[in-house]
């Protein structure tokens, strides 16, 4: 399999309007999962991220038995495989006004797992110039406009392998593609995404997993001195997994027992 394959509104290889409010106006949310044996492990998760993104945008809940059903048709027969499902506000005209009776337009998408070759000692990552700005009423789901992302990355090449955005504080939130979580002793600790933010997968399942582990987890403010004293650095996402973060820009960090073993746990599906 190479590049996408994709179904929109149910059609094989379908258009996209141009009057699409997605395409417009980034009026949509998304979910980007992982196929594990022809099947989405965690698809109540994600599904109720996006209905929970549709509510906050205002768009009409799509019928989940039927984009469900649709998933599965195209993810069968998939080892391993990344599935891309975008839901929009549909097609709407000129205009912001998003129309009385809408219909949100989902898209199914579905590309080859990618091959990335991370160092046993962690990887680097940057602080970003990109800052993220204050909007509680997007915080914590995964909506289309994601330009801060496409900005902060723009600003280096092939490595580091990751850059980490700030709030308008200062405050570190989280990485262009990844959630983030540092270690203090023996407490787990990841930013505080009520401002701004993606409020990941994988991050909920950490965060879950180490509360029945009897970890000690504490949601935090993380300006950048407070994550270059940490004992441990690292980020996550539903496709890369867990990442240890070995250098902040030309900063060394430690390497952390207890992040040694989240990724343990989530390499044997624990969490």
């Amino acid at each position: 399999m190479s590049g996408y394959m994709g179904v929109v509104d149910g059609v094989e290889n379908g258009c996209l309007p141009l009057d699409d409010r997605g395409l417009a106006y980034g009026h949509g949310v998304f979910e980007t999962m992982e196929i594990a044996s022809g099947r989405v492990p965690h698809w109540a998760r994600h599904w109720r991220r996006l209905t929970r993104g549709c509510a906050r945008l205002g768009i009409r809940q799509p019928d989940e038995a039927r984009v469900r059903a649709t998933v599965e048709r195209q993810v069968a027969g998939h080892p391993r495989a990344v599935l891309k499902l975008l839901v929009t506000a549909g097609s709407g005209g000129a205009g912001y006004r998003v129309p009385a009776h809408h219909s949100p337009r989902c898209i199914v998408a579905i590309r080859p797992w990618p091959q990335r070759q991370i160092p046993d000692a962690g990887v680097a990552v940057r602080l970003c110039a990109t800052r993220l700005p204050f909007d509680a009423r997007l915080a914590g789901i995964k909506h289309l406009n994601r330009l801060h992302s496409v900005l902060a990355r723009a600003e280096w090449g092939d490595t580091p392998e990751e850059g980490l955005l700030s709030d308008p504080d200062g405050n570190i939130v989280e990485g262009t593609m990844s959630n983030v979580f540092w270690v203090e002793g023996d407490t787990l600790l990841s930013p505080d995404l009520s401002r701004c933010g993606v409020a990941g997968i994988m991050r909920e399942r950490i965060l879950e997993w180490a509360e029945r582990a009897g970890i000690a987890t504490s949601i935090a403010r993380c300006p950048p001195a407070r994550l270059l004293a940490a004992d441990g650095v690292f980020v996550c996402n539903s496709l890369i997994g867990v990442w240890p973060v070995a250098r902040v820009d030309h900063q060394g960090l430690p390497d952390a027992a207890l992040i040694r073993r989240v990724q343990s746990a989530v390499s044997r599906g624990a969490c």
